[in-house]
């Protein structure tokens, strides 16, 4: 079904080349351009103009189709956000489990529909609060989590069966995910009741965020462990987000992180289908995580160019029959390493821009950073105007009310096909590598990424790229931003309930839950959820759990890479 005639294309371009002699050229003359050449942060060249001309071999049925139709250029869903809004997620975890408690209840009551846990970097490297590793880091960028006890606390009183939660964790995800399981279960709410999202994301640590601990293939036998648990006990649960959030945020172009995110997601695929999974089986539970940088229209299209790969991807290479296979949904959270810290104020702007980008592009899940993060966590009146931004542009913008609004744009349309030439560009690099684990072992996508984020810094100190209130439009002493207090006794108590909980529990049941996770991890045939689930509810902690597994796997260090 092409969308243009081949000899209305023929008059176009003639009409096109006497504008550019006519109109174009008087233009010129009297307001020259402000740049010899433009192209997206990404460095994709951005046309003057764009007409059927940059998408005259498109195919309406082939590249665009309807909304909740394959190849879901337009959206996953039939009605876009007409019939249901984007979940607003938070991301929020700080200092003890009480405190983020009171802040997860507090964005419930401003309307928040989702939680989103972030944890200190203690629980993301599998330690414990007061292990001589974890000195000085207790809660400083999320929540400390060292055992059962700390996340019953966390998640008291919140409406587990009703709302969905999202946590952000890799390493030890499915330590973690075995507690928020133990602790719904003794509040009688099933597993097969929970809904929610693991990060899960093993790959892109080794690629781009370094909070890696095991070598990559116990690694992934871990994640594919998770997968096959959720597949067949909880159905409402997505086990792996796969991000390119970190990706980007470690100075990526769109194209990489898109292109690196749909890598990494085809990879999960493979080892559950090598585990004997069917595709239909857990394919629709596979969800994404991705960054809303400020080049508005290529966010945009990214988001697009994401979803019609994956159908394709999942229809025609993996053979996927369900339709639900097929759809990418993704979560979003607007770009941290946008933020800057002078000026704080003008990031507000930055975030609603983001944001825009983000429902406009689709998303299912959206989180908006605070104004205050390039200086520290959000106070509670920055992350209530950061939740405020995405209820304006849910109620107020008007773009909710018909679904993908740029479809058509013949810029939005060139460039989305354009973030589909470059990913499929890159795919074919890493399959020369022999794949994803081979590419991240030769540094592949490590020197891509280092590469990129050069070429954006030389832009920003040649001046050629600026940033407001960085690089350029600045001003004098700012006034100062209220900053967050972090509870100063909160490190006493969350030590005090370690060691009480290694006290009054059942200390023999605990060693011998830990030698069977031992015996379970050094072999290949055994899913390692249920010996977690076991371990967690005698309250072994995460570190407990994790150093059988550091025992078992050994550590992985990344090798030099120039």
């Amino acid at each position: 079904m092409s969308l243009y005639d081949h000899k209305a294309i023929g008059e176009l371009g003639a009409q096109a080349a006497k504008w550019e002699a006519d109109a174009l050229r008087k233009a010129l003359a009297r307001f020259p351009e402000r740049h010899p050449e433009f192209s997206t942060i990404s460095g994709v060249p951005v046309d003057r103009i764009y007409t059927p001309l940059d998408v005259a071999d498109a195919d309406y049925a082939r590249d665009l189709g309807f909304p909740g139709e394959y190849p879901f250029t337009r959206g996953v869903h039939a009605t876009g956000h007409r019939g249901r809004l984007w979940t607003m997620r938070m991301f929020a975890g700080f200092g003890t489990a009480e405190e983020t408690n009171r802040r997860f209840k507090y964005l419930l009551e401003q309307g928040q529909t989702g939680l989103s846990i972030a944890f200190d970097m203690p629980t993301l490297y599998g330690y414990d609060t007061d292990a001589p590793e974890a000195e000085g880091e207790f809660g400083l960028c999320g929540v400390a989590c060292s055992s059962l006890a700390d996340m019953q606390i966390l998640l008291d009183g919140l409406p587990l069966d009703a709302i969905t939660t999202s946590m952000t964790i890799n390493s030890p995800a499915a330590i973690i995910w075995a507690m928020y399981i133990a602790a719904a279960e003794k509040r009688g709410i099933g597993r097969a009741q929970l809904g929610g999202t693991l990060q899960n994301d093993i790959l892109k640590e080794y690629i781009a965020q370094k909070e890696f601990i095991f070598p990559p293939r116990p690694s992934m036998r871990l994640v594919t462990d998770t997968v096959e648990f959720a597949a067949r006990q909880m159905p409402l649960w997505n086990p792996i987000s796969v991000s390119g959030y970190h990706i980007r945020e470690a100075g990526s172009t769109a194209a990489q992180e898109l292109a690196f995110t749909l890598a990494d997601g085809f990879e999960y695929v493979r080892w559950a289908l090598a585990r004997g999974l069917h595709i239909d089986e857990f394919a629709p539970r596979i969800s994404f995580f991705f960054n809303a940088h400020n080049d508005f229209f290529e966010e945009i299209a990214k988001y697009r160019a994401a979803r019609r790969i994956w159908a394709k991807e999942m229809r025609d290479a993996f053979h996927a029959q369900n339709p639900r296979s097929w759809m990418l949904r993704f979560h979003t959270q607007t770009a941290g390493v946008s933020l800057t810290a002078q000026q704080p104020l003008n990031n507000v702007a930055r975030v609603a821009l983001q944001a825009l980008a983000a429902v406009l592009g689709g998303t299912q899940s959206l989180h908006t950073n605070s104004l205050d993060e390039a200086l520290a966590l959000p106070s509670e009146e920055a992350v209530t105007v950061a939740l405020r931004t995405q209820q304006i542009i849910a109620h107020e913008s008007g773009v909710a009310n018909t679904v993908d609004p740029l479809g058509g744009s013949f810029f939005v349309e060139a460039l989305t096909d354009e973030m589909e030439r470059q990913a499929r560009s890159y795919f074919r690099q890493i399959d020369e590598r022999g794949g994803v684990l081979p590419a991240i072992e030769d540094g592949f996508f490590q020197r891509e990424i280092t590469d990129a984020a050069v070429r954006f810094q030389r832009e920003v100190e040649s001046g050629r790229r600026v940033i407001v209130g960085v690089s350029d439009f600045i001003s004098g002493e700012q006034p100062p931003t209220p900053l967050l207090k972090m509870d100063a006794d909160g490190y006493q108590r969350q030590v005090m309930r370690l060691n009480q909980v290694r006290r009054t529990r059942d200390n023999r049941a605990v060693n011998q839950r830990l030698a069977e996770l031992a015996r379970a991890a050094r072999r290949d045939d055994v899913n390692l959820m249920p010996p977690l689930l076991e371990a967690v509810n005698e309250y072994a902690t995460l570190q407990e759990m994790m150093d059988v597994l550091r025992e078992a796997w050994g550590v992985y260090e990344e090798p030099v890479i120039l």
